[in-house]
């Protein structure tokens, strides 16, 4: 069965005691409503070992911004799936557009990435999503089944049971644009029939599926509702406390 998910990408904000505070209160108040989805928060890598101290990981679970393609060596400012898994992480997001974008990573860096979190037992959130002009040329379909198969072809398809997929439309990602709960419902139903028809019904039918384009507290309920949709991978949201646990608590 799929998980109901809601993972808050924190990205480069807060500081030290902003980030302690907003997880500490996030552990009480999943402790306290017991919320139907399983809650992901996603800090700096400064923070991720405090706040695996902090938080209760049977209410909120931590993730990594991001994990190395690589098991160890001279690569400076990378973090290898060891490391995290050695502190005891169990998510990691992997393939981000901002990374894809920024830093240039390609397809193969990230299928390698994945690799790498399967090996040591880290679940990765692996995003896919089309870029705005390539949604008005009517690619998106194509861009995102490329990204899909490019990354997981190359993955032991045992593997695959642990991962999540979070659709982000790169164009209304800190943009204040979100897709229609219709056009995300179309290309979530289509991601999950890539999944069908080249991993098998199983993979398709256990792996959570998540929206990732500016989820917020007034669009949340009527995103959620939509069949195809697991749950969100939340940005700016996710910073504000009373704005975050309203968009938890619709997802249902």
């Amino acid at each position: 069965m799929r998980n109901k998910i809601v993972a808050g990408n924190w990205k480069m904000n807060l500081n030290y005691e902003e980030a302690i505070q907003l997880g500490t209160n996030l552990n009480a108040w999943i402790a306290d409503n017991q919320p139907t989805a399983e809650v992901i928060i996603a800090p700096s890598f400064i923070y991720l070992q405090t706040l695996l101290e902090a938080v209760d990981e049977q209410y909120l679970k931590i993730a990594s911004q991001d994990v190395s393609a690589h098991e160890k060596g001279a690569y400076t400012g990378d973090v290898s799936a060891e490391q995290l898994d050695s502190i005891g992480l169990d998510f990691a997001i992997v393939g981000h557009s901002e990374r894809r974008d920024y830093q240039g990573e390609s397809d193969t860096i990230i299928a390698e990435k994945l690799k790498q979190a399967f090996k040591h037992q880290i679940n990765p959130i692996f995003c896919v999503g089309e870029k705005l002009e390539e949604r008005e040329a009517g690619d998106h379909f194509a861009v995102v089944k490329s990204q899909v198969l490019n990354a997981l072809s190359y993955q032991n398809k045992e593997d695959l049971s642990r991962l999540v997929i979070a659709y982000e439309p790169v164009w209304a990602i800190g943009t204040g644009k979100t897709a229609t709960p219709e056009q995300a419902q179309e290309i979530h139903a289509f991601i999950r029939k890539v999944l069908n028809d080249e991993f098998g019904v199983e993979v398709a039918n256990n792996t959570s599926i998540l929206y990732g384009g500016s989820v917020n507290a007034a669009n949340a309920d009527e995103i959620f509702s939509q069949p195809d949709i697991d749950g969100g991978l939340v940005g700016g949201a996710s910073l504000k406390y009373d704005d975050f646990v309203q968009i938890i608590a619709a997802c249902k």
